[in-house]
């Protein structure tokens, strides 16, 4: 079983809802992506969102696009992003990872391929921003090959039809992005999302994890009482903007400090 279905239903049986950290690879440091991974899962994150960069990341807001740009400066890649990986999996066995990026650098490298080097390098999933469900059946049936989940993005504006068509292809857990516009936008309405995810929930068995406007304790709360989890990842890319030029393991635990009041008000339902 696919680590991200071992956390997903550990979680469900506990009664616990998921903590999902975004962060972007290589930033502000090549040397401070590892050692935040690790202060997230021992600060209480559940699976760990890791950005591939990219030069024209059109769903980020300014804060994650930000964190792009500084990764880039360093030419962190999307091979460089899955050793990074194979890293972390020398002292964390069990914690879901999923590469989170746009299609091109996978389109690069080729289908085949990626998959091949995201399971040897221990990566359980992939979202991939800009490749709608029409564009994703070779892909996806690469990825189902190699046991890999195939991440998929909901809207407030997906249609009925389209959530169908999208779940059909979906595993792992379902990303539904609770605002319209880029990450880090606007204010969240909770009733309005909790309307949305018992609409999905018509159509999928799948965990629905919420994100996009999470940013403390309480709208993670607000959020979760109606989903499978949070996830939580501009505030984070923010403080590790603010903190570019310290030392990797001041920024790691800077960058962990934040989410302990979202996972305790997670635990708290």
């Amino acid at each position: 079983m696919n680590r991200i279905d071992q956390c997903m239903a550990e979680l469900r049986g506990q009664g616990r809802k998921a903590l999902v950290t975004y962060i972007v690879n290589g930033d502000p440091s090549p040397e401070a992506t590892l050692p935040t991974m690790h202060a997230l899962v021992a600060n209480g994150a559940n699976i760990i969102e890791l950005g591939v960069p990219f030069s024209d990341p059109m769903a980020e807001g300014p804060v994650i696009q930000k964190g792009h740009e500084r990764a880039l400066e360093h030419h962190t890649s999307l091979r460089g992003t899955m050793a990074l990986v194979a890293e972390f999996r020398k002292t964390d066995s069990k914690t879901p990872v999923v590469l989170m990026g746009y299609a091109n650098p996978v389109e690069r490298m080729g289908y085949a391929a990626f998959t091949e080097l995201a399971t040897a390098s221990g990566v359980d999933g992939l979202l991939t921003v800009d490749l709608p469900p029409e564009e994703a059946a070779d892909l996806n049936s690469q990825l189902k090959v190699a046991e890999l989940e195939n991440i998929f993005l909901l809207a407030p504006t997906t249609t009925d039809a389209r959530v169908q068509s999208i779940v059909s292809l979906a595993s792992g857990f379902l990303y539904y992005v609770s605002l319209k516009g880029v990450t880090g936008a606007g204010h969240l309405d909770a009733a309005n999302v909790a309307e949305n995810i018992t609409r999905i929930r018509q159509y999928t068995d799948l965990p629905i994890c919420v994100g996009f406007g999470i940013k403390d304790g309480a709208s993670a709360k607000a959020i979760a009482a109606h989903a499978d989890g949070a996830v939580v990842g501009s505030v984070l890319v923010a403080k590790m903007g603010e903190m570019a030029g310290q030392p990797a393991e001041q920024i790691a635990g800077a960058v962990a400090e934040l989410i302990k009041p979202i996972r305790a008000a997670l635990d708290e339902l």
